[in-house]
């Protein structure tokens, strides 16, 4: 039986998926980005995916099959607000379509910060800054590493902006099937991934940078030091206080509970 795994095609999940693809013969693995990857779950085109956390957090039938993550506890350099007037006067606002959970984010961050609501606009995926008329532009994955070149009056690190007022990391996307989905090996395979991820860090880091145009020592900073990838405790508090916001802003539908299979809590 082949089992269709989706993962993210950006950098920060290169360290879950080494050797994912080799692990077990039946295992099909096809790389997107993240909102496509949540909508080809939905539709069943795929078995399990690593998904944006929000995914999770609206849809009652998903359930969290695994502790490896992406996560940041500070800066994580690849989500960011860059706006071309100071945040508190933006109006218009374009977000990246490859994002869901930075999208909600970003609008929970506004509102809890300057009580803003701005006019949503699409940044399409083979759009630049350039092309985009708004005030401010929401960019995640490698292209939010590279800044856009134009002098912004201000930039956001989502991942900073939360952790500050928050005092909780952000759990950014995480392993996600519907509930009841017969999985044999997927769990141990995806830990045993990320544990050979963690465990070649530099070498990823070093491999990757040249097809990014990045820098190694960027990358290997980037995965080293501004994400992590194991969903703990702190990990679910910070998924929670997300919901609770998303639902306070009407991002989310109130009633889902996050299940976890085979989870460590600690």
């Amino acid at each position: 039986m082949t089992v269709r795994i989706g993962a993210v095609s950006y950098l920060n999940s290169k360290p879950l998926i080494e050797g994912l693809a080799d692990a077990q013969p039946e295992f099909e693995l096809v790389l997107d980005y993240p909102s496509r990857l949540a909508d080809d779950l939905a539709r069943g085109d795929l078995d399990v995916a690593l998904v944006p956390s929000i995914a999770c957090l609206q849809n009652p039938d998903y359930e969290v099959i695994s502790d490896a993550c992406v996560a940041s506890c500070g800066p994580v350099l690849s989500v960011k607000l860059f706006s071309r007037v100071p945040v508190s006067q933006i109006r218009t606002l374009a977000l990246d379509q490859g994002s869901r959970t930075s999208v909600t984010l970003i609008q929970i961050l506004l509102a809890e910060r300057f009580d803003l609501r701005p006019e949503l606009m699409p940044l399409p995926l083979d759009c630049t800054a350039a092309d985009c008329p708004a005030d401010a532009l929401l960019m995640i994955g490698d292209r939010a590493i590279h800044s856009p070149p134009e002098d912004f009056a201000e930039t956001w690190d989502l991942g900073e902006e939360w952790m500050n007022g928050t005092g909780l990391p952000f759990v950014f996307a995480m392993w996600v099937a519907h509930r009841e989905t017969a999985l044999p090996g997927v769990e141990e395979a995806f830990s045993a991934a990320r544990d050979s991820g963690v465990a070649n860090l530099e070498a990823i880091a070093r491999r990757e940078a040249p097809q990014l145009g990045i820098s190694p020592a960027t990358t290997i900073d980037y995965l080293t030091q501004n994400l992590y990838y194991r969903l703990g405790e702190r990990e679910r508090l910070g998924l929670t206080k997300f919901y609770e916001l998303a639902v306070q802003y009407g991002l989310a539908p109130e009633g889902v509970d996050l299940v976890f299979r085979n989870c460590a809590t600690t």
